[in-house]
């Protein structure tokens, strides 16, 4: 039978790895794909952001994102439960990064953003200038996420480190 210490250590660990496959995947769209997908014209742009926006919603990516976030209430938990433990505070200010900034960010930003999204027609007219406004708004939520999660994981390895 496993130790505390042995899953606090696999917690922790699958934090971290969770939490910087996050941050990687939202770098990526913050350094270069959404800065691709402006370069096209804008139907062609907002074709391909919206079926990202389809296809991102997979096994794998929602497997990491809320599989992550899972780990960091468990840890939020542990670092309750163990306050005195050398780490807690790594363990709760990273699970708080994750689950604010990274999901809570998501569900309140750029969701609603990608929704409205799928609503247009990408050869409307209107779409154009609606495409604008999403990729500065969009792209400026996702920088936090990224930073949220890249901070997340950082915390986490400190904590492990403790």
């Amino acid at each position: 039978m496993a130790s505390v210490e042995q899953l606090h250590f696999a917690l922790t660990l699958l934090a971290i790895l969770g939490c910087g496959l996050i941050a990687g995947v939202f770098f990526a769209f913050s350094a270069f794909v959404v800065k691709a997908l402006a370069r096209l014209p804008s139907e062609v742009g907002i074709a391909a952001m919206q079926s990202i926006n389809i296809v991102v919603l997979n096994r794998w990516f929602l497997g990491v994102f809320l599989g992550t976030a899972a780990a960091c209430v468990l840890a939020l938990v542990a670092a309750v439960m163990q306050w005195h433990e050398s780490g807690a505070l790594y363990l709760l200010i990273g699970s708080s990064l994750y689950l604010v900034g990274t999901v809570l960010v998501t569900g309140m930003c750029n969701v609603p953003r990608n929704e409205a999204l799928a609503s247009l027609e990408p050869s409307d007219r209107s779409a154009a200038s609606h495409w604008v406004r999403y990729v500065v708004g969009w792209s400026r939520w996702n920088h936090v996420r990224t930073a949220a999660a890249l901070l997340a994981a950082a915390s986490f390895s400190v904590a492990l480190a403790c």
